[in-house]
């Protein structure tokens, strides 16, 4: 597909999300928007206001009560009186909650805005009285999202909630300008789309939508192909099956065709891949015995005798004289039901590889590398994405407050302190107006979050005949991370090992310059002392999560080390000894890949990638565009 294709295919699916949002704006959970702040997203975003959605939105700045209700504090501090005030998930009942930056949104608010997704209902105001019941919301959530690849990604459980995902970020405005921007003119009579749907339409895809409904075989196709692409949350097939209802509550029909599959396929299943899939080959083969099967059936029941086949196609054109003219009048009419019928219920293999060719259709490029690094990612027990996460009281992301002393480099936090003062000022005897009975129990304090840099530790080998390409394609993988990493504050660190000993080449640097010159004068060819470059990585490692730097270990090899720990000859112990410093990887948590260069992929180079928890990347031709890309993905996981 041409990247022009492409971007009209992206624009019409966003347009279709609006259109799906006024029939069910929470039946499918919402829509995940990632895209730059822009002409794109702002368009999209005026047509999702001429809809009339009642669109609430949700500053990541919002306290636990403005969100799901509680204490007016103006009002209360006004008066004297305790007043309380719906929260803003409620205002947003069968409408939406808008989320800018949804990146950012606080991990504490994640927590209760999921839990009123699921249950569509928000806690009492008043907690104290068992009497009242929580209050009834149902809400769907747009989540504008626009991280950079440096920015940690949002929150798994609200990626998981929400089925529409739309990613616009690299639809130029000149894709949609002849389309979107036509409908900015307020004076023209006609315009290229619509969004809106009428009142009349919009009231009968509803009626429709409410009795949908799909087959067996097509639910089995979706949590198939979904099984294919590595989606492991039962949460997306029901998604994408509300999403084909959606669809074809749109179109007017009674009942989910391929078409709904499709659309549903391509934007809920699709983006969520995190494996390539696998086309059900044997589809066919399985329906060859199918249809040999029944014609034996038939002969044996309509004849027993084995030697009067021959005779029975001579009484077939003498018997159908009498009864052909009856029958074939009535089958041709009702030829057209079943023909219609197997349209729209294919067999689950035709609908299966249907949906894996649309989700293979809608990847985007360079897809492979992405997956084969997402596949790792769980491997580890901490460190999670570049740049671990700290907590600090002066600088940084602003963090919900918590209670504490001021002091030091703790500031007072004045609003949540006045929150916590005001339902307790007539326990207290505050009767003076307009002064307030404040008591160190109340005090809240600032909080901010902080990103640490990360330092990219590259384990290379030196030895063998290929060295020299592998260190060229190395060394040019090596300037564009450099480049690339200049305004995130990352560096690089470089362990070659070749012959009997690991080196560092060059410790943790900047400086694009000092690594052209290290890898300049490194000689290639003699042993593979794998373990001993492991444990060198290990220290780099220690060390840097002193400094409060993360590292994240990149082995380029193809694994077959044949140097022990002292330097001595010997494969099998080489082996069992990098088994072992790769454990130690593992243990202490951090992110890792392993790069094979290697002709073929070797069984044992994956099992050690799979011991250090690494995720696995054959490349048997070292490019260094592809390993730098790899390298710049794992770090934004």
């Amino acid at each position: 597909m041409s990247d022009a294709l492409q971007d009209l295919e992206s624009w019409n699916d966003a347009l279709t999300a609006l259109q799906l949002l006024q029939i069910d704006p929470h039946g499918f959970g919402g829509v995940w928007l990632r895209a730059p702040f822009g002409p794109v997203r702002e368009q999209w975003l005026r047509q999702l206001a001429r809809t009339g959605l009642n669109t609430v939105k949700l500053p990541g700045s919002v306290d636990l009560e403005r969100l799901l209700g509680g204490i007016d504090l103006s009002l209360t501090l006004q008066t004297g009186q305790l007043h309380l005030q719906p929260g803003l998930l409620a205002q947003a009942h069968q409408g939406l909650v808008c989320i800018s930056m949804a990146e950012r949104f606080p991990a504490s608010l994640m927590a209760p805005l999921t839990q009123a997704m699921d249950t569509q209902s928000v806690p009492p105001l008043r907690m104290s009285d068992s009497a009242n019941l929580p209050v009834q919301t149902a809400f769907g959530v747009l989540a504008l999202d626009e991280s950079t690849g440096d920015d940690p990604p949002m929150s798994p459980a609200l990626q998981e909630r929400l089925g529409l995902w739309l990613d616009l970020q690299e639809l130029p405005p000149s894709a949609v300008s002849d389309l979107a921007f036509a409908l900015q003119a307020v004076d023209s009579d006609e315009v290229a789309v619509d969004n809106v749907l009428p009142s009349e339409s919009l009231y009968q895809m509803r009626q429709l939508h409410q009795s949908m409904q799909f087959s067996h075989t097509q639910a089995t196709a979706i949590c198939a192909t979904a099984m294919g692409l590595g989606i492991d949350s039962l949460r997306v097939p029901i998604l994408a099956l509300r999403v084909a209802c959606v669809h074809a509550a749109l179109h007017l029909r009674s009942e989910v065709v391929q078409a709904d599959l499709v659309f549903a396929t391509r934007a809920v299943l699709a983006p969520r891949a995190t494996q390539w899939p696998i086309p059900p080959d044997n589809a066919s083969e399985a329906q060859e015995p199918a249809q040999q099967e029944p014609e034996p059936q038939a002969v044996s029941d309509s004849e027993g005798e084995p030697e009067p086949q021959p005779e029975p196609p001579s009484p077939a054109p003498d018997t159908p004289p009498p009864p052909p003219s009856e029958p074939p009048e009535p089958p041709d009419s009702d030829a057209s039901e079943p023909d219609t019928a197997e349209v729209k219920e294919p067999s689950p293999q035709d609908l299966q590889e249907l949906l894996v060719a649309a989700a293979l259709a809608s990847l985007p490029a360079n897809v492979l590398e992405r997956l084969m690094t997402k596949s790792g990612s769980n491997t580890g027990q901490s460190s999670g994405r570049s740049g671990s996460l700290r907590s600090g009281t002066q600088r940084g992301r602003p963090l919900p407050p918590r209670p504490g002393r001021p002091g030091g480099q703790a500031r007072l936090h004045v609003l949540a302190t006045l929150r916590a003062a005001a339902p307790k000022q007539r326990l207290r005897g505050a009767t003076t107006a307009g002064r307030v009975a404040i008591r160190s129990e109340d005090f809240h304090v600032h909080r901010y979050q902080q990103n640490s840099s990360s330092c990219l530790i590259l384990a290379l080998d030196a030895s063998g005949s290929a060295a020299l390409q592998r260190l060229a394609e190395a060394k040019g993988a090596v300037e564009l991370l450099l480049q690339q990493s200049y305004a995130r504050r990352d560096s690089v660190c470089i362990v070659a090992f070749r012959g009997s000993q690991a080196q560092l080449l060059l410790p943790m640097t900047r400086s694009l310059v000092r690594a052209k010159r290290a890898m300049t004068g490194l000689p290639g060819g003699g042993g593979t002392p794998l373990a001993l470059a492991m444990k060198m990585a290990c220290e780099q490692a220690h060390q840097l999560q002193r400094q409060g730097v993360t590292p994240i270990l990149v082995v380029l090899s193809d694994g077959r080390a044949n140097v022990t720990l002292n330097g001595l000859g010997g494969r099998v112990q080489a082996q069992a000894d990098a088994l072992e410093w790769a454990r130690q990887w593992r243990l202490s948590g951090h992110r890792s890949m392993w790069i094979d260069t290697s002709v073929q992929p070797d069984a044992k180079v994956q099992n050690m990638a799979n011991v250090m928890g690494a995720s696995y990347l054959p490349m048997p031709q070292v490019q260094a565009q592809r390993m730098a890309f790899a390298m710049d993905n794992l770090r934004r996981l």
